[in-house]
C-alpha cells in the first residue's frame, strides 16, 4: 500500500510542478534576518547567520514561522485540483490494517488502525482464540491524536509492560507501567528519557535518561551525559539508583538490556549512528563493575540473547554483510568466537529469536529472504514467502510453536501470515480489503 501511495504522490508532485511552472502566481517570501554569528573550525571561519532560528521559544522565531506558513498555504490554496487529490489519497489510505501479533506470556499483542486514526491502537487477547480488547488507545490521550506510544520492555514474568509516551513528535519520552492481566496503570512515571528501553530485573528495570533541563530549554538545550538508572516498581523516580554513567564522554548514548534469565545486564554504548561498544555485568555476583566485551566504535554489535554463559551476537566485525556468533563474555577475544551463522553475499538485515529458533532476514534484489536455523546454527528451513516483497515479525516466546509475520509488496498490501515452526508452512491469518485494483 505504501508503494501505491508513493506512486500517487509522485504523480501529484509532477502535476504540482507543472502548475508551479505555468502559474502566474508570484510568491513573495518574507525577508529573513541574517545574524553575525560565526565559529572558527581549525582556523577556518564559518558563518552561521541563521543561528537565531535555533531558539524555537523566541517570539521572533514564532513570527518567522507564521510568515512562512502564510506564504505556503496561500500558494497551496490556489491549486484548483488540490481538494480532488486530497480526497483520492484519503480514499486510498482509508482501510483497516494491523500488525503481526506476538505472544507475551498468556496474551497476544498487536496494533490495529481502522483507517484514518491518527495513531494505531494497541490490542491484546488471551490466547489465539480469545477476544481482542483495547490495551492502550493513544488517540484518547489528547484531542489532536499526536501522542505516540511504544512498548519498551515486558517484564520477564510477563506480569508488567513498560511503555513510553511522546507528544507531538518530540524525542522526549515519559515511561509508564501497566499490569497486563488487569490492564491497570501503575503510579510510576519516569521523565526525561530518550530512546530508552526497559531491561527488567527482579521487581524493576534498568532504563536511561538525562538530567532534567532548565525551564524553557527542553527543546533547544543540547542533551549531554545520558545515565542509566534502576527503577523499582512503585518508587518515585527520585529514588532510582544510578547504575552507569560516563563522565568523560558527554555525547555518548546508553541503552541497558537484560537477558531473559536475568543473568546478565548488557550495556550498549553508542558514539553516533554507526558503531557500538558492549559492556556487561553478571547480575548473580556481587561485582558491580562493568566489563568490556566488544570495544567501540569501529563495528556494530547486537546481543540477541544468551545461551547459558555465552552471548548470541549479530555483528559486522569480520563480516561486512553481518553474521551471528556465539561469544563467551569472560573470554571475548575474536579467536574464541564460535560462528553460528556465517556471512552471506546478501546483507543480513534482521535476526529474530522465537520458538527456540533463529530467524534471519537477508536482503536480496531489494526483497526479503527468510531462513530458520536452530540455536546451534544449523539451517532447518527457508521460509517460503508469498512472493517477492518485504517481511516483518517472527517474534515471540522461546516455547512458541507458531509465529506471525507481515508481508507486503508492490502489488500486495500488508497481510499477516501464521507460520508453523515445526512444519515451515505459512497460511494467511489476516488480509486487508483495499479500494483499488
Amino acid at each position: 500500500m505504501k508503494n501505491l501511495l508513493l506512486s500517487v504522490l509522485i504523480s501529484v508532485l509532477s502535476t504540482f510542478l507543472v502548475f508551479a511552472q505555468s502559474s502566474s502566481v508570484q510568491s513573495q517570501y518574507p525577508q529573513t534576518k541574517k545574524g553575525s554569528e560565526a565559529d572558527n573550525y581549525f582556523g577556518t571561519q564559518v558563518a552561521d547567520p541563521y543561528r537565531w532560528l535555533e531558539d524555537d521559544n523566541s517570539e521572533e522565531t514564532k513570527e518567522w514561522v507564521k510568515s512562512q506558513n502564510a506564504v505556503t498555504f496561500d500558494y497551496l490554496s490556489k491549486i484548483p485540483y488540490r481538494e480532488q487529490i486530497r480526497k483520492r489519497i484519503t480514499e486510498l489510505y482509508n482501510y483497516p490494517r494491523s500488525s503481526a501479533p506476538y505472544r507475551q506470556g498468556d496474551h497476544y499483542f498487536f496494533t490495529k488502525n481502522d483507517g484514518l486514526q491518527p495513531q494505531s491502537i494497541y490490542y491484546y487477547q488471551k490466547g489465539l482464540s480469545g477476544n481482542p480488547d483495547v490495551f492502550i488507545d493513544p488517540n484518547k490521550l489528547n484531542e489532536a491524536g499526536t501522542t505516540a506510544v511504544n512498548f519498551v520492555g515486558f517484564s520477564n514474568d510477563r506480569r508488567h509492560v513498560a511503555y513510553s509516551m511522546a507528544d507531538a513528535g518530540s524525542d522526549w519520552q515519559t515511561i509508564y507501567i501497566r499490569e497486563i492481566a488487569s490492564n491497570k496503570l501503575l503510579n510510576d512515571e519516569l521523565k526525561w528519557t530518550k530512546f530508552s528501553g526497559a531491561g527488567w530485573y527482579k521487581d524493576g528495570f534498568f532504563y536511561s535518561r538525562y538530567d532534567e533541563p532548565k525551564k524553557g530549554e527542553a527543546m533547544s538545550h543540547v542533551n549531554e551525559f545520558q545515565k542509566v538508572f534502576y527503577h523499582k516498581l512503585s518508587d518515585q523516580q527520585s529514588a532510582d539508583q544510578l547504575v552507569y554513567q560516563d563522565s568523560a564522554n558527554a555525547q555518548r548514548y546508553l541503552s541497558a538490556q537484560t537477558t531473559e534469565d536475568e543473568k546478565f545486564l548488557i550495556m550498549n554504548i553508542y558514539a553516533g549512528t554507526d558503531g557500538s561498544e558492549i559492556q556487561y555485568r553478571d547480575l548473580r555476583s556481587n561485582d558491580n563493575d562493568f566489563h568490556l566485551v566488544f570495544p567501540g566504535f569501529k563495528y556494530n554489535y547486537t546481543v540477541l540473547d544468551n545461551e547459558e554463559e555465552s552471548f548470541i551476537v549479530q555483528t559486522n566485525n569480520g563480516a561486512p554483510n553481518y553474521k551471528v556468533v556465539l561469544v563467551d563474555p569472560a573470554h571475548p577475544e575474536i579467536s574464541n568466537w564460535k560462528t553460528l551463522i556465517p556471512e552471506k553475499p546478501e546483507l543480513l538485515q534482521n535476526v529474530w529469536l522465537a520458538g527456540g529458533k533463529i530467524f534471519t532476514e537477508y536482503l536480496k534484489d531489494a526483497t526479503s529472504r527468510v531462513y530458520q536455523f536452530n540455536r546451534r546454527g544449523e539451517l532447518e528451513h527457508e521460509v517460503q514467502l508469498p512472493g517477492y516483497g518485504t517481511v516483518a515479525g517472527f517474534t515471540g516466546e522461546k516455547n512458541d510453536t507458531v509465529v506471525f509475520y507481515s508481508f507486503t509488496s508492490f502489488t500486495t498490501p500488508a497481510s499477516i501470515y501464521k507460520y508453523g515452526i515445526a512444519t515451515g508452512k505459512s497460511e494467511i491469518f489476516r488480509k486487508p480489503e483495499v479500494k483499488f485494483n
